[in-house]
């Protein structure tokens, strides 16, 4: 894959952001949770193929980060944004009840906002167009 891509995952991070927010005004609560994680995942391994990062083989957010060398607050939210990722798809994942059941707009609105955190951050570390 290489470095040379880190702007397509960038403008994908980007584009699943749109997706987010209108799957958020759909009243898509988990899904929106889920697209807040893959925003960030995205975003995130943009700045490792900028980096000069070959590969990246995992999806969890706070594992990037840390791959990055990247803590404090932006650590935090990848953190946090992980618990989006099975839960929010996955009905065994739960104690009870579907994902769409089970997720609220106002954590799919903090999810989308984590996200925008990450998104601008890797936007302010990277070479953009």
């Amino acid at each position: 894959m290489g470095s040379n891509r880190y702007l397509d995952w960038f403008r994908q991070a980007e584009n699943d952001w749109e997706w987010g927010n209108h799957s958020l005004e759909a009243g898509h609560y988990s899904q929106t949770c889920f697209i807040a994680q893959q925003v960030a995942e995205k975003a995130l391994k943009a700045f490792c193929f900028f980096k000069g990062f070959d590969i990246v083989k995992t999806h969890s957010v706070r594992k990037i980060a840390q791959e990055l060398e990247i803590n404090g607050e932006i650590e935090a939210i990848a953190k946090e944004l992980d618990l989006f990722y099975i839960p929010t798809r996955y009905p065994d994942s739960l104690p009870e009840g579907a994902p769409f059941e089970s997720f609220t707009q106002a954590q799919a609105k903090h999810a989308m906002d984590q996200s925008m955190i990450i998104l601008n951050f890797v936007r302010s570390h990277i070479q953009t167009p």
